[in-house]
């Protein structure tokens, strides 16, 4: 018989209510609880959850007898505080929102939770669970001989409007190279089996939120930028972010070459975001182009509507729902996607940063 799985919900805002469509897609799972402090939000996420106990407080959240385990989607500079509070009142396994923190400062903190938590955290890496990205990840080795060199485009719209605007200051998100890129980092690791060295980047507001103010203050995240990454067994890759290109026809362009050929996957950007007049929203891709023969295969990664629909990540948060609930049932040992995973993407992506602020190529080891 399958044990039923009761949810502590922790932020509910846009991605929260994400999480909340794609867990009551699967079975003998229910929302028990859920603390967000906005109340317009809290009325749509109860929208979804009708049956859950709207809490005042994450402690009062964390006294609620039948959690199973916990979601985190609170801000980003939210993460560390509450992630230690639950170590503090109930550890329970818990899915926490990238990225893990925002501040060089935090990564001693972090290490101290990561070496003293007893239960179980998966960190949210959503794009490894996209279906073509995971085509791709699977088949990279026979398409490519291995990896050499590993190209990811994203060319998307601008950020979003959050609650409180909090999404606007690197105080507050770590940074765009932090805030959006940490799960480009991610596969690059992934994809590549190893560590980063040193990281090379350049990056600017060259067309977004230059107009904005909020409470007098000028949002200061980037728009757009590349970033070249140097690792550890000599491969190499590089991002190249532009959050001005909501025009094109797909949002992420993954390109993995090695000595026997290429293979690329294509993904198309949030389905509710694709004008009507355009008919249907492009299929998902997956390309293998071998040196020899010469020729590409083309083979479209299509998504179930139903699943497709519960979100804007292509599918990815419910297959990622699935690995973790089965880690909450003990069917699995072990997060993909763990603490250590998640540490290493964040300072990824505050090497950049440094790289970017102080025009300078930024060696791993000053996050050590």
């Amino acid at each position: 018989m399958v044990r039923h799985i009761s949810y502590g919900i922790i932020g509910c805002g846009m991605m929260g209510q994400e999480h909340l469509r794609n867990i009551a897609l699967l079975s003998e799972t229910s929302i028990a609880a859920i603390y967000e402090p906005d109340a317009d939000m809290a009325r749509i996420a109860q929208s979804f959850a009708p049956k859950a106990q709207m809490m005042d407080s994450i402690d009062a959240l964390l006294e609620v007898e039948n959690l199973d385990c916990l979601v985190i989607v609170s801000p980003n500079h939210c993460h560390m505080e509450q992630l230690e509070l639950l170590a503090e009142k109930r550890p329970l396994p818990v899915l926490v929102e990238k990225p893990l923190f925002t501040d060089p400062d935090d990564i001693q903190r972090l290490n101290h939770f990561q070496a003293h938590y007893p239960a179980p955290v998966w960190v949210a890496m959503e794009y490894r669970y996209m279906p073509p990205v995971a085509t791709l990840l699977s088949d990279a080795e026979a398409a490519t001989g291995g990896i050499k060199m590993l190209t990811i485009r994203e060319h998307r719209f601008p950020f979003l409007e959050k609650v409180g605007d909090w999404n606007r200051f690197n105080l507050y998100t770590g940074g765009t190279f932090v805030e959006k890129c940490c799960h480009f980092f991610d596969l690059m690791r992934f994809a590549l089996k190893a560590e980063p060295v040193r990281i090379m980047a350049s990056g600017a507001m060259d067309a977004n939120h230059l107009e904005e103010r909020y409470e007098g203050q000028t949002p200061d995240i980037l728009d757009n930028g590349y970033v070249i990454v140097d690792f550890n067994n000599g491969t190499r890759a590089m991002l190249e972010l532009c959050m001005f290109a909501e025009g094109s026809r797909y949002q992420e362009e993954i390109s993995a070459v090695g000595p026997d050929g290429k293979i690329e996957a294509l993904v198309p950007g949030p389905g509710r975001f694709w004008p009507e007049h355009l008919g249907a929203p492009p299929i998902p891709q997956v390309i293998v182009s071998p040196r020899s023969p010469k020729g590409p295969h083309l083979r479209e990664i299509p998504v179930d509507p139903r699943i497709l629909d519960a979100g804007d990540h292509n599918g990815s948060t419910f297959y990622q729902h699935q690995g973790f609930l089965d880690l909450v049932r003990g069917n699995r040992e072990s997060p993909d996607v763990t603490l250590e995973d998640g540490k290493r993407a964040v300072q990824m992506g505050l090497a950049a940063q440094r790289s970017i602020a102080e025009k300078r190529v930024v060696e791993m080891s000053e996050f050590a």
